[in-house]
């Protein structure tokens, strides 16, 4: 006769052996090793995408970054000035035509005989003096009035009644801007960006003089900024109280790879 296995009973049946299993703790217990390997999965799942993700997304980054071209970007302020037109200076007026002077010939009279009342008669030397005396003499000074020049403005103004222009409206000076900076090389070699603010004051005879720096970003950046604002062409000085002045004036230059 075959001996029949003896399967032992599981724990959880033995643990709600005549208990209600419908209860709901039964049933908890039975599969609480099915949810614990879901969890398990879940929580691998999570933490792979918290460390792989950024990493991939660096990487996007870094491979557009290289693919971008180079641009520069100018960004200026005090752009909501009104634009002037300067109208060009009168032309000179033409030289004056040379005048000859023409003295006619009169043909000399031949007189045969002086009359009397013609003859008029000279003065002694003694006559002459006494006359000489007797008259008052006047002399006339010729009083020549000192130009005093103006002495040259030393204070330098934030604001004016009428700010500084520069030739062309605010766009020709962004143009020049643009076309006149050149990204340093060592700049572009160590991924250096980022946005330099200079002030420079306008004098009263339209040059551009002091130029400072207020906030830099690298030395390269600073000295190309400074470079380019120094070759600016003579502006419209600024006036105050109708007469001009010396003036701050301040322009941001952005530095960007793309």
């Amino acid at each position: 006769m075959a001996k029949e296995k003896f399967r032992a009973p599981a724990f959880d049946e033995i643990v709600f052996a005549y208990r209600n299993k419908e209860y709901g703790a039964y049933w908890l217990r039975k599969r609480y090793n099915r949810n614990l390997l879901i969890g398990m999965i879940i929580g691998i799942i999570i933490l792979s995408t918290a460390i792989i993700g950024p990493y991939i997304n660096a990487k996007a980054l870094e491979n557009r970054a290289k693919r971008a071209e180079r641009q520069v970007e100018i960004q200026m302020e005090n752009l909501d000035q009104p634009q002037e037109n300067v109208e060009p200076p009168p032309p000179p007026p033409p030289p004056p035509a040379e005048t000859v002077e023409q003295v006619k010939y009169v043909a000399p009279v031949v007189v045969d005989s002086v009359k009397p009342e013609d003859v008029k008669q000279l003065m002694t030397a003694d006559q002459a003096q006494a006359e000489v005396k007797n008259e008052e003499v006047s002399v006339v000074e010729e009083v020549q009035e000192e130009v005093k020049e103006e002495e040259a403005p030393t204070e330098v103004f934030v604001v004016v009644e009428e700010m500084p222009a520069f030739p062309g409206g605010d766009k020709s000076l962004m143009e020049f801007i643009y076309a006149n900076i050149q990204y340093p090389e060592i700049a572009k070699e160590n991924n250096i960006q980022g946005r330099v603010i200079l002030r420079f004051c306008v004098t009263y005879k339209g040059g551009v003089d002091q130029v400072q720096i207020i906030r830099g970003v690298d030395k390269s950046l600073d000295d190309e900024a400074v470079r380019v604002i120094k070759m600016l062409p003579p502006w419209k000085p600024g006036k105050q109280g109708g007469k001009p002045v010396n003036v701050w004036y301040s322009v941001p230059v952005t530095f960007q790879l793309k």
